[in-house]
Formats: C-alpha cells, sequence, structure tokens
C-alpha cells in the first residue's frame, strides 16, 4: 500500500504521524535478494554450458584430458567467478536484517494519510479488485488463456470505448469490439450472465444491459484481407 502513497494522496493531503516502530521489510535487503536472483541465474545458465559443451567433446570422441583442458578454459573460470560473487552476496544479505523499525527510513517514511479517509479508498479499491476477481471467475469458461491473460482482457476492457442509450426501462451499454476476434467473443459470452442479473441502474428503474458492438463489415475502410481482395479483383477481371 506504500507505493500507491500519492494515489491516495489525490483524495486527502492531509497526513498525521505514523508508528515510528512499526517495521517493514529492509529495502536494503530486497535490493541484494534481486542481485542473489540474478548472480544464481547467471550461474545456472553457465553451469548448462558447461555441461553441455562436456557432453559434445565426448561424443566427438576428444580424449578427456584435452576436453576437460579445453571445458575449463572456456567455461570454468566464469563459473568459478559467477559462484565467488554468488557466495558474496549470499554472505551479505545473511548479514542484513529481513525487517527494519520505519524511523531508520527518515522522518518523511513514516507519515501516513489521514486514518478516515483511508480507511474509504482502501474499501473502494478493496470492492473494486472484487469485482474483478467476480468478473474474471465468470469469464475463465469462455476464454482459453484466462489464467494467463484473464485480467489483461478485463483491464483492456474498462478501457474500451462505448456507447450509452437510454430507454423507458433500460439503461444500454454497447461496447467497442476488443483488439482480437476471440477477446472480443469472450466478452460477448460475459454479457450474457451479467444481463440476467438484472442490475438496476442506482437511484433509477433502469435495467443495465450490456452488449458488444459487431466489428465493421468489410467495404472500402475496411477491405479485409489481402487475398480476398486480390480473389475478387482477378474475378471481376475475368
Amino acid at each position: 500500500m506504500g507505493e500507491e502513497f500519492l494515489l491516495d494522496a489525490l483524495v486527502d493531503y492531509q497526513i498525521e504521524p505514523g508508528d515510528p516502530t512499526r517495521t517493514i521489510p529492509n529495502p536494503d535487503r530486497t535490493k541484494v535478494d534481486k542481485e542473489v536472483k540474478r548472480a544464481r541465474a547467471e550461474l545456472t545458465k553457465l553451469e548448462q554450458q558447461y555441461f553441455k559443451f562436456a557432453i559434445d567433446h565426448l561424443e566427438d570422441g576428444l580424449p578427456p584430458l584435452r576436453m576437460s583442458k579445453a571445458v575449463y578454459d572456456r567455461l570454468g573460470i566464469k563459473m568459478s567467478d559467477a559462484k565467488k560473487k554468488l557466495d558474496e552476496l549470499i554472505a551479505k544479505r545473511k548479514a542484513l536484517p529481513k525487517r527494519i523499525e520505519i524511523s531508520e527510513l527518515g522522518e518523511a517514511a513514516f507519515v501516513k494519510l489521514s486514518t478516515e479517509r483511508k480507511h474509504i479508498t482502501n474499501i473502494i479499491k478493496m470492492v473494486a479488485y472484487q469485482a474483478e476477481s467476480d468478473l474474471f471467475t465468470m469469464l475463465r469458461p469462455h476464454y482459453a488463456r484466462a489464467e494467463h491473460e484473464g485480467r489483461t482482457l478485463l483491464h483492456e476492457l474498462f478501457a474500451s470505448c462505448g456507447d450509452i442509450s437510454v430507454t423507458d426501462d433500460t439503461l444500454l451499454i454497447c461496447l467497442s469490439p476488443l483488439s482480437s476476434p476471440h477477446r472480443t467473443q469472450a466478452v460477448q459470452a460475459l454479457c450474457e450472465p451479467l444481463n440476467n442479473t438484472d442490475t438496476k441502474y442506482p437511484g433509477t428503474n433502469l435495467r443495465i444491459r450490456f452488449e458488444v458492438r459487431p466489428p465493421p463489415g468489410i467495404g472500402l475502410a475496411f477491405p479485409g484481407p489481402a487475398p480476398e481482395r486480390v480473389q475478387k479483383t482477378t474475378s471481376d477481371i475475368s
């Protein structure tokens, strides 16, 4: 939540002192953690190259001593240096405490936005995330890559354009097609369970309905795939 401090400050500029004894993850240790991960990945990569190089030379029928020297000269030294660097970083991380008191980061670090309005913004965030999670659950049966791209699709949907029209008893939201046909089809399928809830717009008797605008037909502005245009032109000439 600390990363969203400036976002919350859009709602309220008032601040108050926080608890200086509150502990947080040590940012210095977090930085070293990232360095350890990079160093470990580099060592793993060199080890994979080392054994591949050795296997390739065995298959070529090179003598073992010659093979060992070649492997050592090419990758052994690099692998040794990478192992030494990793050990140094692990020792450095071990010397750092996992958590520190927030007062150690300076006075500016332990101020916080006024509690009452912060509670309101937190509730709004939680409700919004829950609504997104419910939509994700509805979307899952209709989108094959939901586990990997489902929330990305929803974020694209939230930012898409659309039209609103009102009748005596309905507020119709007509959404524009998304970036690809399979995403548009998934959103079309999502509209049905949303419409079945018969949700009314707050303060009115208007039922909220969703639909997706059909993609534009093929014409001069949207000529369609190139092969179709060539085929049509050829048939017209014949």
